[in-house]
C-alpha cells in the first residue's frame, strides 16, 4: 500500500509557491555565486540525541579548489547557532560519533599528504590522531562498541602487508622507466589508470590512550574493490552490532572490463581468521548498501535482477540472517531506493525513491505482518539526500530543490524543520526563478514530465531565449533537485527561459519507462524531445522558439551530436559536453564497455547495424549548425577522442564551432575556476547567436 494523498497535497502547494518570495534588492543567480556556495552535507545524530555533526565544504577560490570543515548543531535548543569545529582549520570530513558520545571521529590530511583518522571531544578544539597508516584511509565505521575502527584503503592484494604496498609505490615512484604493462581489460576508470591495487577493508582495535593498534587485513588476496570506485563510501560496508562480522558489497573477485559491474554481499569475520564468503548466492543480479537492523537479526540491502544498469529497479531487501529467508521491502513499488536507514526499533526502514520529477523520503514498515509492504512518503517536494536516524526515532535529512542548495532537515510531526541555513548569508540578495513542471503525450502516447524555469527579470508578455537541456544517462532525470554542474538556476540568472525534458529512459518513472530506452538510443527520446518541446512552446509562449539553443553532456551531449544531424532545424546553437560522437569506437574505448554492450544490443562487430542505427558520425553531412564542443583529458567514460571528433567534424564541414578543453577534469567540471569559466563560454556561446 502506498499512500499518496498527503504527499500530493503537499507537494501542489510547494511547487506553486517555488519563486514567490524575493529579496528586497534583488539580483541574479551567477556561475560565480554557484561556484562560491558552501555545501553541507553528510549529517548524524549523536548517541543521546543533543546533537548533530556533519560536513561543510567551502570554496577556496585562490587554491580552485574545496575545503571541508565539521560542523555542530545542539538538536536540543531550537535557537541554536550551528558552530564549526576549531580543528576544521586543516581540513576535516567524515564525522562519526563514538557510541558514548565522547569523542568525533574524522578524517583529514592535517600531519601528512595523506587521509588519517583523527578524533576530538564535541569541543572540538583539540585533534588526536588515531590512525597512522602508510597509506590513504578513504573512509571507516566505529565498531558499535567503540574499541575498534573498520578502515578503508587502497591496498594491492597480494602484498601481505601495508608497508608491501607503499613500498612497492615508492619503488616505482623512484623507476625512472615510465611504461606501465597491463594484461588486464580495465586498465583505466572513471579518471584513473589502474595501477593494481583495490579498495580493502582493515580491522583496527583502538589502545588504551586513543590510537589505533596494527590494522589487520580482511581481504588478502581478494581482487576486487570494497568499498566500490570510484564512489564507494562507508554506505558498501557494514558491521554486525555484536561487532564479529563484517558485510560488505563488492563485485566477483576477479571480474573486470566487460565482465560488467555485477556485486555480492560478502561476510568476513574482523579478526580476518577466513578468506571473505559469499553471504548467499545472488546469481546474475546485484546487491548493495548492506545494514544490520539494529538487533542484527536481519539485513537490509539494495537488490537489482541484473547487474550495473541504471534502468532496472534497485528493490529493498530484508534478509533474515538465521534462516536466509528474505521479502522485498518495497514490493509494488515501481521505484528505485537509495541508501537505507533502520528505525530504532527495527520495524521500520527509510529510504528515498526518485518518483516522476521529486525524490522523496519514504518509510517501509518490515515488522510483524510485513505479508503487505507499506510504502509511505514523508516528505513532499523535493530531492532527499543523506539520511540519520537517531535514538527515539529522530529523523535527519539532507533536502533540496531546484531553487534551493542542499540545507539539513529535521522529520517532526506533519513537517519538516529546516535545522542549517548554510548559504543563506551568500543568497541574501539572489532571486530565484520560479519553475513548474509540466506533461505532455510523448512516445507511444505515454506521459512525458518536464520542468520549465522562467529566466531571471520575466515579466508577462515577454520574449525571451531558450536554454534547451538535454540530462545524461541516459537514465538519469531533470528532477526539483539542485545541481552544482548543470544548474537550470544559473541559466536563468542569465537571462534564458530553461526547458527540460524527462524522456524515455529517464530514471523516476518505472523500470519499464527507463528500460524502453535500451536499442532505441535516437528515436524514443528525440520523439519525446521533439514533442516536449512542441508542448512547452505552446504551453508557455514567453519563451521564444526562433531564439533556443540545445544543450547537453554525456547522453545529452549525444543526443546534441544526434539532433545535429537529424532534427537541427529549431536550434541557432548547439553545446556538446563530452557527448559520444561515434557509437563504435566509444563502445570499445569507454572504461564500461558492458554499458556499450547492453545499451546498443550487442557488440559492434556482433552487431555492426545496432552501432551505426542511431550513431551521430553517420549524419555529420547534414550538420550546419553552430556546436560548442566541450571535453576533459581526464574523461574515461566519453574518451577524449569523442569531442575531438565532434569538432574536427564541425571544422571539416565548415560549420561554427569552438572546442574548449580541461586537461584536469573527468567526465565533470568540479573545480571552481573552471566552472565558472565552463559556464562563460557556454554564456558567450549562446550570446553569440541568440543576442541579448
Amino acid at each position: 500500500m502506498i499512500r499518496w494523498s498527503r504527499w500530493l497535497a503537499v507537494l501542489g502547494m510547494a511547487v506553486a509557491l517555488a519563486g514567490l518570495a524575493a529579496p528586497a534588492q534583488a539580483r541574479p543567480f551567477t556561475p560565480r555565486d554557484l561556484a562560491m556556495l558552501d555545501r553541507a552535507s553528510d549529517p548524524h545524530i549523536s548517541p543521546d540525541g543533543a546533537w548533530l555533526v556533519y560536513t561543510v565544504r567551502s570554496t577556496d577560490w585562490a587554491a580552485n579548489k574545496g575545503v571541508n570543515a565539521i560542523w555542530l548543531l545542539n538538536l536540543a535548543d531550537k535557537a541554536a547557532v550551528p558552530r564549526r569545529l576549531a580543528i576544521s582549520d586543516k581540513g576535516a570530513s567524515h564525522a562519526r560519533w563514538s557510541p558514548d558520545g565522547k569523542f568525533i571521529y574524522f578524517l583529514s590530511p592535517r600531519a601528512e599528504d595523506r587521509a588519517q583518522v583523527w578524533r576530538t571531544t564535541p569541543a572540538g578544539e583539540e585533534a588526536v590522531q588515531v590512525t597512522h597508516l602508510p597509506v590513504a584511509v578513504g573512509s571507516f565505521r566505529v565498531a558499535p562498541d567503540g574499541a575498534a575502527l573498520v578502515l578503508a584503503a587502497p591496498l594491492f592484494p597480494d602484498c601481505a602487508t601495508l608497508d608491501c604496498t607503499k613500498a612497492r609505490l615508492d619503488a616505482r615512484k623512484a623507476d625512472k622507466a615510465s611504461g606501465v604493462l597491463y594484461d588486464v581489460a580495465e586498465v583505466r576508470f572513471w579518471d584513473a589508470w589502474g595501477d593494481g591495487r583495490r579498495n580493502a577493508l582493515l580491522y583496527a582495535p583502538i589502545g588504551p590512550g586513543g590510537a589505533a593498534t596494527a590494522p589487520v587485513p580482511l581481504l588478502k588476496g581478494f581482487d576486487a574493490d570494497a568499498p566500490s570506485v570510484p564512489f564507494g563510501d562507508d554506505g558498501d560496508y557494514t558491521i554486525s552490532p555484536d561487532g564479529r562480522w563484517i558485510v560488505f558489497a563488492a563485485r566477483t573477485p576477479g571480474t573486470r572490463g566487460p565482465q560488467g559491474q555485477s556485486a555480492h554481499l560478502y561476510r568476513v569475520a574482523v579478526e580476518g581468521s577466513a578468506p571473505p564468503a559469499l553471504l548467499f548466492d545472488g546469481g546474475a543480479g546485484s546487491q548493495s548498501h548492506p545494514v544490520f537492523s539494529p538487533d542484527g537479526t536481519r539485513l537490509a540491502y539494495l537488490s537489482e535482477p541484473r547487474a550495473g544498469f541504471g534502468d532496472v529497479r534497485a528493490a529493498v531487501m530484508v534478509r533474515d540472517m538465521k534462516t536466509g529467508r528474505a521479502f522485498e521491502a518495497d514490493r509494488g513499488f515501481d521505484r528505485s531506493a537509495g541508501k537505507l536507514a533502520w528505525s530504532p526499533a527495527g520495524d521500520k526502514l527509510y529510504a528515498a525513491f526518485a518518483d516522476v520529477g521529486q525524490e522523496p523520503l519514504f518509510s517501509m514498515d518490515v515488522g510483524p505482518g510485513h505479508a503487505t509492504p507499506s510504502v509511505t512518503p514523508l516528505t513532499a517536494a523535493g530531492h532527499v539526500g543523506d539520511i540519520d536516524v537517531g535514538p527515539g526515532g529522530h529523523i535527519v535529512f539532507m533536502r533540496d530543490t531546484l531553487d534551493s542548495p542542499a540545507e539539513i532537515y529535521a522529520l517532526e510531526p506533519g513537517q519538516s524543520r529546516q535545522l542549517t541555513h548554510t548559504d543563506a548569508a551568500a543568497l541574501k540578495d539572489v532571486e530565484f526563478s520560479a519553475f513548474e513542471p509540466f506533461h505532455f503525450a510523448g512516445w507511444n502516447g505515454e506521459t512525458v514530465h518536464g520542468f520549465v524555469v522562467k529566466p531571471y527579470g520575466w515579466r508577462p508578455g515577454g520574449k525571451y531565449p531558450v536554454a534547451f537541456i538535454i540530462h545524461g544517462g541516459p537514465h538519469g532525470d531533470f528532477s526539483n533537485t539542485w545541481s552544482y554542474r548543470w544548474n537550470p538556476q544559473v541559466w536563468a540568472g542569465l537571462g534564458y527561459g530553461v526547458v527540460m525534458i524527462d524522456f524515455h529512459g529517464s530514471s523516476g518513472y518505472g523500470e519499464a519507462f527507463a528500460s524502453s530506452v535500451v536499442e532505441h538510443w535516437g528515436d524514443r527520446p528525440l520523439e519525446d524531445l521533439q514533442k516536449g518541446w512542441a508542448a512547452a512552446l505552446a504551453k508557455y509562449p514567453w519563451l521564444d522558439g526562433d531564439r533556443a539553443c540545445a544543450l547537453g553532456g554525456s547522453y545529452g551531449g549525444y543526443m546534441v551530436d544526434w539532433i545535429a544531424g537529424v532534427w537541427n532545424g529549431p536550434w541557432k546553437c548547439l553545446v556538446d559536453h563530452d557527448g559520444v560522437f561515434d557509437t563504435r569506437i566509444m563502445a570499445y574505448t569507454t572504461d564500461i564497455t558492458w554499458f556499450a554492450d547492453r545499451e546498443t544490443g550487442g557488440t559492434p562487430w556482433g552487431d555492426p547495424a545496432n552501432y551505426a542505427r542511431f550513431n551521430p558520425i553517420e549524419h555529420v553531412g547534414a550538420w550546419s549548425k553552430p556546436i560548442l564542443v566541450i571535453e576533459s583529458g581526464k574523461d574515461f567514460r566519453v574518451p577524449f577522442e569523442q569531442g575531438l571528433g565532434a569538432y574536427g567534424a564541425a571544422v571539416w564541414k565548415g560549420v561554427p564551432t569552438q572546442f574548449l578543453t580541461f586537461p584536469d577534469e573527468n567526465h565533470w567540471v568540479l573545480k571552481p575556476q573552471n566552472s565558472v569559466q565552463w559556464y562563460g563560454a557556454v554564456d558567450a556561446w549562446m550570446q553569440r547567436w541568440l543576442g541579448s
